[in-house]
């Protein structure tokens, strides 16, 4: 069975990773101590030893201590932990990761995680765990435990949570051991079929759904990602390292928080990544319509006077704005013209989300207008096909034309 990498600085936090490792080993599990500390270690021998780390990331110990900047030795210590767990991955020797720390051991443990595949057990036990993880966890299946205390020496809470943690890596580098022995598929291989990743949202699911079956039936397998940033982020990464044969970028809502300011945006880079790859992308203004903020009360108040719908407690929708429109409409379709491979937009006539139709509290035909004519203005110099269809987003028609047109791009190329 391979072994779990416990990942994390043994010079502040020995007595910690000691206890992890004996837990480790009292479930059955087999471990490699990886030390990213720059000072001795305290309480625990590492396997690999903060020189072997620091050396990987291009430095030395001694250099980084010399310098006297703590963010750029848990920068430089990050990079090198995560080049050292990649090639133990790669040789079969580590089937998981665990790493425990404050915001440091968490930021050298994210940069260790980033780089392993999805399926591979990772879980970091975090004092930070009960903020925004989106930085620890990024677009991988990082699984993150709160610390409740510090993790600064063993107590009788450490002692619990720690426990847990090490029980649940133990347990999920075991059960993949006897899936591989037994010989079951991996949630990562997808066969002989090619991969297809669309974006979804609530106010796209019916069209999602209906894209998504028509595909299966043409021989795909597809991957929806929901449109939170976390999702986003996560289909740009797998376009980029051209694992999909095509894109159904149905749902380009994260754009909207992104240029507005809600706060489920994916950053500038989204609907960039397919395009500079290559892979066939089929596109809609899926959800433009609307910014995401949390409850009522955490909408900024620069925002007052605005259209806005709770979608739940939890969940406050802002209509955006004709000129807001008219800037994502140009936004899509410069990123569209800019694909080096087969890409168009579809346009649904008759509403964008299960919001923006007639009668729903953002329909507004004069901002979707104002995003349709940018949208024109941005493809027609390059070429690009906008095709204008007249039914509404989750009309299972426009959803089924956008997945035959997706299927024949990737036969025919073109």
């Amino acid at each position: 069975m391979a072994a779990v990498a416990l990942v994390g600085t043994l010079d502040t936090k020995g007595q910690d990773y000691a206890f992890l490792a004996g837990r480790l080993r009292a479930a059955g599990a087999q471990v490699i101590v990886i030390d990213a500390g720059t000072g001795e270690p305290d309480g625990l021998a590492p396997d690999i030893d903060g020189e072997a780390v620091a050396a990987a990331a291009g430095t030395t110990r001694a250099e980084l201590r010399a310098a006297a900047d703590r963010g750029r030795a848990v920068t430089a210590m990050g990079r090198g932990a995560a080049a050292v767990v990649a090639d133990l991955v790669a040789r079969g020797r580590v089937g998981g990761v665990l790493a425990a720390g404050g915001s440091g051991g968490s930021s050298i443990a994210a940069q260790v995680m980033a780089g392993l595949p999805v399926g591979l057990p990772k879980l970091l036990v975090s004092t930070m765990a009960s903020g925004d993880v989106s930085p620890y966890v990024g677009a991988k299946d990082v699984c993150i435990m709160y610390s409740v205390t510090d993790v600064a020496g063993i107590n009788r809470i450490s002692r619990l949570v720690l426990g847990n943690a090490a029980a649940a890596m133990a347990g999920m580098v075991a059960a993949q051991a006897v899936q591989a022995a037994q010989g079951v598929q991996s949630e990562t291989d997808s066969g002989d079929r090619p991969l297809i990743a669309a974006s979804m949202f609530g106010v796209t699911t019916p069209a999602v759904e209906t894209a998504r079956a028509r595909l299966a039936e043409l021989g795909y397998e597809v991957l929806v990602f929901h449109a939170t940033g976390a999702g986003g982020r996560a289909l740009e990464a797998l376009a980029e390292a051209r694992l999909l044969s095509g894109v159904l970028d149905l749902t380009t809502t994260e754009l909207a928080d992104d240029l507005v300011g809600g706060v489920l945006s994916a950053g500038p880079d989204r609907l960039t990544a397919a395009g500079a790859a290559g892979v066939p992308q089929v596109i809609a203004p899926g959800a433009l319509d609307m910014v995401n903020f949390g409850p009522p009360a955490t909408v900024p108040g620069r925002f007052s006077g605005r259209l806005f719908f709770e979608h739940n407690p939890t969940v406050t929708l802002m209509r955006t704005t004709r000129e807001e429109m008219a800037e994502l409409g140009a936004r899509i379709g410069r990123k569209a013209a800019a694909a080096t491979g087969p890409a168009e937009v579809f346009w649904p006539e008759r509403g964008i989300s299960a919001l923006d139709a007639d009668g729903q509290p953002f329909w507004d035909p004069a901002a979707d207008a104002a995003c349709l004519a940018a949208l024109d203005r941005a493809l027609t110099p390059a070429g690009r096909v906008l095709r204008r269809v007249d039914a509404h987003i989750n009309d299972p028609r426009f959803a089924t034309l956008m997945a035959d047109r997706l299927h024949q791009m990737i036969t025919e190329g073109a």
